[in-house]
This record gives structure tokens, sequence and C-alpha cells, in this order.
């Protein structure tokens, strides 16, 4: 699932707005948040994801082009699971989000519910 902002990310999450209805039983594996999201921030998503008890222990992988130190700390701060500097190049790009999923979606064991 993509979302294009910041409300309609927490909408899913939470099964609000568009997403009324949806079973929040059923969480996504990994969420890549990047930071510079429109409506609501990556760090405000982040926040907000970690308040909600049924959200709490979902890894969030920040994904972000952000090379400013203030971001990296306060995404490890406000408990984010890993941060990750997006590479310029489109291939490396590709090739990180690859090793990504399988890094999180293969090789580590999450937290069972």
């Amino acid at each position: 699932v993509v979302a294009s902002d910041g409300i309609e990310a927490l909408d899913y999450l939470h099964g609000t707005g568009t997403y009324t209805g949806r079973d929040v039983r059923r969480q996504p594996a990994l969420i890549l948040l990047d930071l510079k999201l429109p409506r609501i921030d990556g760090h405000e998503v982040l926040r907000k994801i970690r308040a909600a008890e049924h959200l709490k222990y979902l890894p969030v992988v920040i994904l972000t082009s952000s090379r400013e130190a203030e971001d990296l700390i306060s995404a490890y701060q406000n408990g984010a699971t890993s941060y990750i500097r997006k590479p310029v190049d489109f291939m490396k790009f590709v090739e990180a989000v690859q090793n990504l999923g399988i890094y999180w979606l293969l090789l580590n064991e999450p937290m069972p519910s």
C-alpha cells in the first residue's frame, strides 16, 4: 500500500477516513516512511504510530534523502527502527529497496502478534 501523504498513511493504519472499515488487525509487516510528506510530515506520522498501542511495535524504516543530523536524531528519538538515506542513483535505490525487503520481510523475526 502506498500512501500519498501523512494523513492517508495514518488513515490506512487506523482504519479511518477513506479506509473506514478496514480490518486494522491486518497491518503491514514493514513501514517505509519518508520524512518529507505533504499535510503531515514523517516525523509526526512516526510519533502517532508509536503512540498507538496496536501499531507501536511495527517496524518503521525511515527512507529519506535528508542528510540533516536533526532528522536522524529525531527519527530515532521518536522510535524509528532504522534510518536509511535514499541513494541518488535510481538503480542503487531499487537495489537498496530490494535489500530492505529481503532483510525485513524474509530474514528478520518480527515480534509475535
